[in-house]
């Protein structure tokens, strides 16, 4: 029972986080902190959910991502550089995640560093809010070459937990001249290969703890899959008209309430 509880409040943090700019991942390790559990035998869990929140995007952009596979098949220009753009955003997470990998897995142990990052974060959040002007690129085929890989170089940076991926990537986006919701769509469909290639990767090395005694299980890990999908679906929908008409000023302050709320109780237990 204690377990069930654990599997359905965690699907529920995934799936709530993912494609906000307040880091799924910071927020899974300080549930974990919180809750007490053992943190090697949740950790495939943690990245497999994810796979669930990603699903929840392909479900709602399913037209645009047909509307693409069929222009790749006519070679129409629009499809091609939406497909670029998405690849060459996605090299810089596979080269510098490959290259860091053990530093990255070190850093998600400490709940410190993401009650620390979620704060800095937050910080950036309302400093890019008030300095940075809309931008005018419109479309995430319209997005330039240069501008995709510098989101994706942006993009890495979420690999300190806390930090956020979608926060990265959306917030660099409108500095190099994104506009709102084109920003917040393409680091929807950026977070597809991304947390594809960061999920297998985890399964192809963790694999054994499916169905060890000591791990999760298929089981558990299915159910917190299908939680994460159902409450992403809900919370893409929301986010994106949210963002427009509000900005993310009230991410910003919502993270340096819990980075430092999370700092505060960390240092004196």
């Amino acid at each position: 029972m204690e377990d069930l509880i654990t599997i359905i409040l965690l699907g529920i943090v995934e799936g709530v986080t993912e494609f906000l700019p307040v880091s799924s991942t910071g927020h899974l390790i300080l549930a974990g902190a919180l809750l007490g559990y053992d943190d090697s035998r949740w950790q495939l869990f943690n990245i497999v959910i994810q796979l669930g929140a990603i699903l929840a995007v392909v479900v709602l952009y399913w037209r645009t991502f047909w509307a693409v596979m069929l222009g790749l098949a006519k070679r129409d220009p629009i499809s091609i550089r939406f497909m670029r753009n998405i690849l060459i955003a996605f090299i810089p997470a596979v080269v510098i995640g490959l290259a860091l990998r053990k530093q990255i897995e070190a850093l998600l142990l400490q709940p410190i560093v993401v009650a620390i990052a979620l704060i800095v974060g937050g910080v950036a959040i309302l400093v890019i809010e008030r300095v940075v002007k809309p931008g005018e690129t419109v479309g995430v085929a319209e997005v330039p070459a240069r501008t995709a890989v510098g989101i994706g170089f942006l993009q890495c940076l979420a690999m300190i937990p806390g930090v956020s991926r979608s926060g990265a990537t959306i917030l660099g986006a409108l500095s190099l001249g994104v506009e709102r919701r084109t920003a917040a769509e393409f680091s929807f469909f950026l977070a597809i290969p991304t947390m594809l290639g960061a999920s297998v990767l985890e399964i192809v090395k963790h694999h054994d703890t499916l169905t060890a005694a000591r791990g999760v299980g298929v089981g558990g890990i299915a159910l917190g899959f299908v939680v994460a999908f159902v409450v992403a679906v809900l919370v893409v929908r929301w986010f994106v008209g949210i963002v427009g008409r509000r900005g993310f000023g009230p991410f910003a302050w919502y993270r340096i309430v819990v980075g430092s709320a999370s700092l505060a109780w960390l240092l004196a237990r």
